[in-house]
């Protein structure tokens, strides 16, 4: 026989597994429960009472098994809260229900991971303890999972309510003599039914009330800032907001020393050309009047 903590580490892992698992079986049960639903109201539809009445029944007994699934999980996470009670070598009583109704149900059952922490449980406690869970014959096995344990064919009343449910919650008039509740309110006369007396309208107030009435201050657009009032001990005592100015940029000394350049070679350039042009003028490179030819003229005659 293996020691007492060894066994308590693998029931601790396997209630671990079963809890996920039994989850994971309770949403998949949930969702084909649904689609099973959204069926039975079509066969309502149709008009097809008597074999919506039998495929119901699955419907009631996949309900009870998700139930009796829900009911395992939490004597799992029962059991795995209270951990440190299994290293006893004899059950706690405060764990005794738990233990027995999943070493009752865990075989009637398709869960393989709740089966093994079953089979730990067996092995932990003996196989005397488990028979008598098995045959419950202290009745310490819970009696709601005694109860959905049971094979036997659901009750008339129940099925019926069932579709009646089933029929309210997707619009399908059903019983067909049942007729689909409305407003009620259709009264054609004059005054209302039942003596009940229509309230007087309120007469619309005046212009003088009108203009002594005062507006509400969160009349008009609101601007998207807003200065809460400061408090008594707030030295600021009217705040003022200073939004942030269009930015102001300043040229670094790279720059600053490049346009620097850029003026000088200007300027040189600029005496360069005046030169120039004082030399081109000097050596005649500029058009001669009239008078001045005429002088050139007469001095080449000579």
């Amino acid at each position: 026989m293996a020691p007492s903590s060894t066994v308590v580490s693998k029931i601790k892992v396997q209630l671990k597994l079963s809890i996920s698992r039994l989850r994971m079986v309770e949403q998949k049960d949930a969702a084909i429960a649904k689609q099973q639903r959204r069926a039975m109201a079509q066969l309502l539809e149709q008009g097809k009472e008597e074999s919506a009445r039998i495929r119901v029944e699955n419907i009631i007994r996949s309900d009870i098994s998700t139930e009796l699934l829900e009911v395992l999980e939490l004597y799992c996470e029962l059991l795995l809260a209270r951990i440190g009670l299994l290293e006893a070598k004899e059950c706690d009583p405060g764990l005794e229900e738990a233990v027995k109704s999943i070493i009752y149900a865990a075989p009637r059952t398709d869960i393989k991971e709740l089966q093994q922490t079953r089979q730990l449980l067996v092995e932990k406690y003996g196989k005397e303890f488990a028979l008598a869970a098995m045959e419950n014959a202290d009745g310490k096995v819970a009696e709601r999972v005694v109860k959905k344990l049971r094979v036997e064919p659901p009750e008339q009343e129940l099925v019926t309510l069932y579709l009646k449910e089933i029929a309210r919650t997707y619009g399908v008039p059903w019983p067909k003599g049942e007729a689909i509740s409305g407003n009620g309110d259709d009264d054609e006369d004059d005054k209302p039914s039942g003596g009940q007396a229509l309230k007087d309208l309120e007469q619309p107030l005046s212009t003088e009330e009108l203009s002594r009435a005062t507006p509400p201050r969160d009349l008009g657009p609101k601007s998207p800032v807003s200065v809460a009032p400061p408090s008594p001990s707030t030295d600021n005592i009217s705040p003022r907001i200073k939004l942030p100015g269009p930015p102001v940029l300043k040229p670094s000394a790279k720059m600053s020393g490049l346009k620097h350049q850029a003026t000088s070679a200007e300027t040189k350039k600029d005496d360069t050309d005046a030169a120039t042009k004082g030399k081109k003028d000097v050596v005649g490179g500029t058009i001669p009047n009239v008078d001045e030819l005429a002088k050139r003229f007469a001095a080449l005659k000579r």
